[in-house]
């Protein structure tokens, strides 16, 4: 693929949750996909601002996007996405996009002001064909930090209700790339660009996600040197 790919995240300042209610995951949901546009930001926000967020996202006009999305997953605290950039420097405009929008919208919503994330998020290139590879994985298992902290050090002591618990998570796109999702935010990410990454499909990359489960190789380094 010739186009630069990053993984993304940035965590709550003072590793405080940002998510606080499923509409906060949802309208950051919605950010990923109606930021992903050369158009202004400020419009797109306006017009979400007073939509109804518990609702599926909707169809929106097609336009040039910024990034394609491959894989996303949101945690309490933190959201974690792999792109591939659609133009130079795209990558930073759409992150800060996303989270400068839904900056915006918690702190209206809950009256404060101020930074919501640490700063600058991580934008990290993906230089390595192995380091990519093993990406999706580590993306899509790090909803497990909810269904058994340390899981990491620890080892999974439930693997089946580990992959239960992924497979029902409903903030992350594991479920549509399974085929499970019902296609609830199916815009948020283009699936059939995952499979061609990746050579895949949605039954062997569901059996892949349960063969690296139990192999416990669950690290990854956040940086590609």
């Amino acid at each position: 693929m010739d186009k630069n790919i990053f993984h993304m995240i940035n965590r709550g300042v003072e590793k405080r949750k940002i998510f606080l209610t499923n509409r906060d995951y949802i309208r950051f949901i919605h950010n990923i996909s109606d930021f992903n546009s050369v158009d202004n930001a400020l419009q797109s926000y306006m017009r979400r601002r007073n939509d109804n967020l518990m609702e599926v996202t909707e169809v929106r006009p097609p336009s040039k996007q910024l990034v394609d999305v491959f894989c996303w997953s949101l945690l309490p605290n933190h959201p974690h996405l792999l792109v591939a950039e659609c133009g130079e420097k795209f990558a930073g405009m759409f992150s800060r996009k996303i989270f400068g929008g839904y900056t915006m919208y918690f702190n209206e919503n809950y009256d404060r002001s101020g930074v919501l994330f640490q700063g600058r998020s991580k934008i990290i290139p993906v230089m390595r064909d192995a380091h990519l590879l093993h990406l999706p994985f580590y993306i899509h298992s790090n909803p497990l930090d909810v269904f058994q902290p340390n899981w990491r050090e620890d080892g999974i002591k439930n693997i089946k209700g580990a992959i239960k618990f992924l497979e029902e998570y409903r903030w992350s796109n594991y479920r549509d790339i399974i085929g499970q999702g019902q296609g609830e935010f199916a815009d948020a990410s283009n699936k059939e660009l995952f499979f061609d990454m990746f050579d895949t499909n949605k039954r062997q990359y569901q059996q892949d996600m349960i063969e690296w489960l139990k192999e416990g190789e669950y690290s990854i380094e956040l940086t590609d040197s």
